[in-house]
């Protein structure tokens, strides 16, 4: 993992790791590794924001070092993160860029750039303009002030956006009714028009940002008030997005939480029931219930495991044409249409697989048995996650509890990639003793990585 960049951009508390000088620096380095020949016809980098309070801040200063090598920039201001990876191609610009902490709280922020066909930055690329910022590397202003970039800005960058999800469903959604929570993110630009505009009867949540209450007590890791909220009216579903909106949880009509490897589940049965699920295959992680490879052995399916990350999901699924993949958290992926996990694609998606199967989605998420799993986080320092994996004493730990479930379930630990975390993750049956032994194990490390 870089220094700067982890498996979903650069990531930081704003104005302390994610200063505007750096910003600046990102914005310049990354115009020059992406543009190393300076032409007549200038390149164009989109950027979006989140509705963070420090949002505006760095893409002015990401936007300063863009034009500053003779780039123009092209503001989209608040959208869904895969509004940027969409627009870049449909604009026809070169790059674009997310200014975006996804499911954080309001104090961090992040910076994730696509190319010019709306995919994430090759890790070769990220590698570089790292190198470029962290090394101080001279940058290659333009010499002429009157071949400096210029900034733009779209003022139908939302409306092409919802007009292009809405493009991807031949279904109407009258007499559907669903409650929407925004995580006071960038749903709050979009969802209520898309899924309004569907037909659907919709009760809007959480879905006035005033910059400092995103994803708080919100949103798809925040779920209580949505499932309260179904429950009490009554109604067939509730849709929870993330920060960014390219994460999608749901609440059935019976007030259960549907997490994305049930989603998926769904989408899967219903996809290959069309004939669309390329070579009736799945691509997952490493985290993805295990309840999910037996659904798809029922069904006559294949299934596929990569790291934790939507980025190494895609990489699997571009690898051998798959249509479909994604992760637990909500990051579903759907090759037809997107280059990217889209929380609002994935819920036009389901609520039409809701419509053409005429069921209830309590039904339809009964298609996946989960196994019992529980995960602990642990806080460290980035020392600490290095260790993680040459400690002696932490593999011992690790060696232990794996001893102990045996073939009954499964014992994941991993560092997380966007945060200063130490995911342990257990699963098997009996939910008892993987509660146990997942508090145990995570105690157990815990306290070596205390030294660290």
């Amino acid at each position: 993992m870089g220094r700067l960049f982890g498996t979903d951009g650069v990531r930081g508390i704003a104005n302390e790791m994610l200063t505007c000088e750096r910003a600046l620096a990102i914005g310049r380095a990354a115009a020059n590794v992406l543009f190393p020949k300076k032409g007549e016809e200038k390149q164009k980098i989109l950027i979006g924001t989140d509705t963070r309070q420090s949002s505006a801040m760095l893409a002015s200063a990401l936007a300063a070092g863009i034009c500053s090598v003779g780039a123009d920039v092209l503001m989209l201001n608040v959208v869904p993160t895969p509004a940027v990876a969409y627009l870049v191609r449909r604009y026809g610009a070169a790059a674009g860029v997310m200014i975006s902490a996804s499911h954080n709280s309001a104090e961090f922020n992040g910076i994730k750039i696509f190319n010019g066909e709306g995919f994430k930055l090759a890790d070769e690329l990220e590698e570089r303009i790292e190198s470029v910022v962290l090394d101080n590397t001279p940058p290659c202003a333009v010499a002429d002030p009157l071949s400096l970039g210029t900034v733009f800005y779209a003022d139908r960058a939302v409306d092409d956006y919802i007009d292009y999800i809405k493009s991807t469903t031949d279904v109407r959604f009258d007499g559907l009714r669903v409650a929407i929570d925004c995580a006071n993110g960038s749903a709050s630009v979009s969802a209520e028009k898309l899924f309004c505009g569907l037909g659907a009867e919709c009760h809007m949540l959480f879905h006035t940002p005033n910059g400092l209450n995103i994803n708080k007590n919100c949103g798809s890791t925040h779920m209580e008030n949505l499932r309260e909220y179904v429950i009490s009216h009554k109604l067939d579903a509730g849709l929870a997005f993330d920060g960014d909106a390219d994460r999608f949880l749901c609440v059935d009509d019976h007030g259960e939480i549907i997490d994305g490897d049930v989603i998926m589940a769904v989408m899967a049965a219903d996809m290959k029931r069309r004939g669309v699920l390329a070579h009736d295959t799945v691509v997952g992680t490493i985290m993805t219930n295990f309840g999910f490879g037996k659904f798809c052995e029922e069904n006559g399916l294949s299934f596929i495991a990569t790291k934790v990350g939507d980025r190494y999901v895609l990489e699997q699924m571009q690898l051998e044409g798959y249509s479909l993949g994604g992760e637990q958290s909500g990051h579903i992926i759907i090759r037809e249409f997107a280059t990217t996990g889209d929380g609002q694609l994935t819920a036009v998606q389901l609520l039409s697989t809701l419509i053409r199967t005429e069921k209830k989605l309590s039904e339809l998420q009964t298609v996946m048995k989960k196994y019992p799993q529980k995960m602990v986080n642990i806080t460290v320092s980035p020392e600490a996650k290095i260790a993680l994996f040459t400690d002696p004493d932490v593999k011992e730990i690790v060696r232990r509890a794996e001893e102990k479930i045996g073939s009954s379930g499964r014992l994941v630990i991993r560092p997380s990639g966007t945060e200063p975390l130490v995911r342990v993750m257990a699963e098997g049956e009996d939910e008892d003793f993987i509660a146990a032994l997942t508090t145990e194990t995570a105690a157990a490390i815990q306290k070596r990585l205390a030294i660290y």
